[in-house]
């Protein structure tokens, strides 16, 4: 799919700019960016040498949380980097971009290839609305949609998901050249019912393992280290969402 959205800049003549921008939003850390960056390095080159045609210079930014470990990405990317270095043709210069993907971080039209692996899924905040007027949590004993959990914990983490994609999207559209290209792959789901195995299993298995924590600090009335408190289970919820296709389609139309 990369390739390809590489690839497909060239029906647009965006390949006769002088840079290319590319940014990886969500990179975190480990060979994963570095993989990013080699794929869309290799396909341009590839292409270029097809056409005939001088290739641009690559311009990669790396985009993550600021807790995200960058010190150590760029240790590992000036690494592989040094390694490599026999084998490289295109100039390919790279940055990192500090900050929520759920918002502006580029300037306008900057962007020529938008790219997010497994990111995309995960929240800009807990969902609003998992609490009772008067304060309780909906969601007891539950770190995320169950087959348990009432139906307004499903439509919350639903309306936080089309808020924070909208958002995505608005961003990245103002961000992007015209005939731009994105590629996102995210964590989705077949069946209709949010609670099913393919997306909740993970969660399930999490949330009797804390619920164990818990049952063992009440049985011992003892505030002890590695222990959880029953408060701190009930009102914590994953700011995570694994969408049906048709709920990204209809954000997307």
């Amino acid at each position: 799919m990369l390739v390809n959205a590489v690839h497909s800049l060239f029906s647009e003549d965006l390949h006769r700019n002088k840079v290319l921008n590319v940014v990886d939003l969500g990179c975190t850390v480990g060979p994963n960016p570095f993989s990013v960056i080699l794929t869309v390095k290799e396909s341009l080159e590839r292409k270029c040498k097809e056409l005939n045609c001088q290739p641009p210079e690559l311009q990669v930014y790396l985009n993550d949380l600021p807790g995200n470990d960058f010190n150590s990405l760029f240790k590992d990317l000036y690494r592989v980097g040094e390694d490599q270095k026999s084998d490289v043709l295109l100039p390919c210069f790279v940055m990192g971009a500090l900050g929520s993907f759920h918002s502006r971080l580029f300037p306008l039209s900057w962007l020529h290839l938008v790219h997010s692996s497994y990111s995309v899924h995960w929240l800009s905040q807990i969902p609003k609305g998992l609490t009772s007027k008067e304060g309780f949590p909906l969601n007891k004993g539950k770190i995320y949609i169950s087959k348990t959990s009432p139906p307004v914990v499903a439509a919350a983490y639903l309306a936080q998901f089309k808020e924070d994609f909208t958002l995505f999207l608005k961003s990245r559209a103002e961000e992007t050249v015209q005939n731009g290209r994105m590629v996102l792959i995210l964590h989705g789901r077949q069946a209709s019912d949010p609670w099913g195995k393919e997306s909740c299993y993970h969660w399930e298995i999490l949330a009797e393992t804390i619920h164990k924590m818990v049952s063992q600090a009440n049985v011992l009335s003892l505030s002890l280290e590695g222990l959880v408190d029953e408060e701190k289970l009930d009102s914590f919820n994953v700011p995570y969402y694994t969408p049906l296709q048709e709920d990204v389609q209809d954000i997307v139309d």
